[in-house]
């Protein structure tokens, strides 16, 4: 299968880069936390994957694609897909209907909710009348409906409380275990990190570590030092 890879990767806004030559690879099948402070350049970083902004500088790859002028439309088409920061859902439409905007068959459909038995039970109810961690669901659940071949997730957790996003951190799990390559965002730092098996951390738009994601777990310090940038 294959893998997605960034290169030297810098991202300018305004006078000056809030990315800079950042390089990692997301391998199928495995879960890469993305971590660092507020304002680091996480989410920049994964807008110039997934193609929402243009990078000044470096290279992504799906295999052996160069997408680096690619669309996002384009970048969707080989299976990258990027849930951005909120909730983005179609409040008019019901959940089913936001789930067969991304399904390819019905079949996928109800695959898709079996993770999620709450959508499940409202299935038939419009977005706008979910919860806020109904909402979230039903967001994961029309990226993982594509069957994407790599997923980036940027804080998946924001404004929910931390048991429910407890609740959805399994589901990403599988769709890893399915052969998705994923990359997650997280400002519950602990919680990304033991569902990963790769950690990346960024510190004023610099990769300050990048190695095995228990050794940020079983080291506080490790993980404190790359925080700070030392």
């Amino acid at each position: 299968m294959k893998a997605l890879r960034v290169e030297g990767l810098t991202v300018k806004r305004g006078a000056g880069p809030v990315i800079r030559d950042v390089g990692f690879t997301l391998e199928p099948g495995r879960i890469t936390a993305l971590v660092g402070p507020n304002g680091a350049g996480k989410t920049s970083l994964l807008e110039a994957v997934s193609g929402v902004v243009a990078p000044s500088a470096g290279r992504v790859r799906v295999g052996d694609v160069d997408v680096t002028r690619h669309s996002r439309v384009a970048r969707a088409r080989l299976g990258l897909a990027h849930i951005e920061q909120g909730r983005a859902v179609f409040p008019g439409l019901t959940v089913l209907e936001n789930l067969r905007l991304t399904a390819r068959t019905p079949a996928r459909v109800d695959e898709v909710l079996e993770l999620f038995p709450e959508l499940e039970k409202r299935r038939d109810s419009p977005a706008a009348l979910l919860s806020g961690g109904e909402q979230q669901m039903v967001v994961l659940a029309r990226a993982f409906a594509a069957r994407p071949a790599f997923l980036l997730i940027d804080e998946m957790s924001l404004g929910l409380a931390p048991v429910v996003f407890t609740r959805l951190l399994p589901v990403v799990t599988r769709s890893a275990a399915a052969g998705t390559a994923i990359l997650l965002v997280e400002q519950f730092t602990h919680l990304a990190l033991g569902v990963a098996q790769e950690a990346l951390v960024v510190s004023s738009g610099r990769v300050t570590y990048a190695g095995d994601a228990q050794t940020l777990l079983d080291s506080p310090a490790t993980l404190h030092a790359a925080y700070l940038g030392s």
